[in-house]
């Protein structure tokens, strides 16, 4: 029995759920089918215990689930063993931080909305220490710094990641000059990779307003499972319902519909550290 399931096993044990209430069966009818008990489904679908391939291949059949991709990628979330980086901070940093880590490393795309901050996958050693030095109450130094070292070794990402981000965020200075300065000059860097885009919505745009709120898109194997991220007060909530993430791929491509190119981005943005 698990103790503290991860978001991703989480996920998982909602899926198989989802699949059960969809086929019209009771989870005392679901027990049956594999000649368990029903607390044993029970167990699966809170994620306090895994499931085998055999077994969730053969509940996806009961289900009469068809999407062969969609199961696969539920077996692969099932007998995935891989211990990421993320678990040398396990019992030293909130779950959230880890789970969010556990995510990114899975996912196959990202999409970002930012409005009043940096992301996280694109700040400075300095800026970061500025945002974690603020909150209240004060993080204990080792904290602090432990934090600081769990998101640069996030931003060694490698899929496909559009950013979108706000004139403010440019422009709030979390800590001095210099650290905005240097801050800017990251994301012109990071811009050049191939795989990350960054685009500004400078406060001169008309059209912002209906798609003005922060959201990270994650891409999941397969549509179906991906999942939003968006932060609240501790620490970061995921959102994976099949309504609120079509909302939010809406609520992206209006936000992309009405930001600057990825050149006159760059231009605006060396605009900004000029004015430093």
């Amino acid at each position: 029995m698990r103790r503290e399931p991860t978001a991703r096993q989480l996920r998982l044990a909602t899926e198989l759920r989802r699949l059960r209430e969809a086929a019209g069966l009771t989870g005392r009818q679901a027990a049956a089918l594999l000649g368990v008990s029903p607390t044993h489904i029970t167990h699966i679908e809170s994620a306090l215990a895994g499931v085998s391939e055999q077994r969730l291949r053969r509940l996806a059949s009961h289900y009469a689930c068809t999407d062969e991709e969609f199961i696969d990628s539920l077996v692969s979330m099932a007998t995935d063993r891989t211990r990421g980086w993320w678990e040398e901070y396990r019992g030293l940093l909130p779950t959230s931080f880890l789970d969010l880590a556990e995510l990114e490393h899975h996912a196959t795309f990202l999409h970002e909305v930012a409005i009043l901050y940096v992301p996280g996958l694109l700040q400075t050693e300095d800026y970061a220490r500025a945002v974690f030095s603020s909150r209240v109450p004060q993080l204990a130094s080792e904290e602090l710094e432990l934090r600081v070292q769990h998101r640069m070794r996030r931003q060694r990402i490698t899929i496909p990641y559009d950013l979108v981000i706000h004139e403010a965020a440019l422009r709030i200075r979390v800590s001095d000059r210099a650290a905005s300065r240097a801050q800017l000059a990251k994301l012109l860097n990071r811009s050049e990779a191939d795989h990350i885009s960054v685009r500004v919505i400078p406060f001169d745009l008309d059209g912002f307003a209906s798609a003005a709120s922060a959201m990270t898109h994650v891409g999941g194997p397969v549509p179906g499972l991906d999942t939003v991220v968006r932060d609240v007060p501790h620490g970061s909530a995921f959102i994976d319902s099949v309504a609120q993430l079509g909302a939010f791929r809406t609520r992206f491509r209006k936000v992309e519909d009405v930001a600057l190119d990825a050149e006159q981005s760059r231009d605006f943005i060396n605009g900004l550290a000029k004015e430093l």
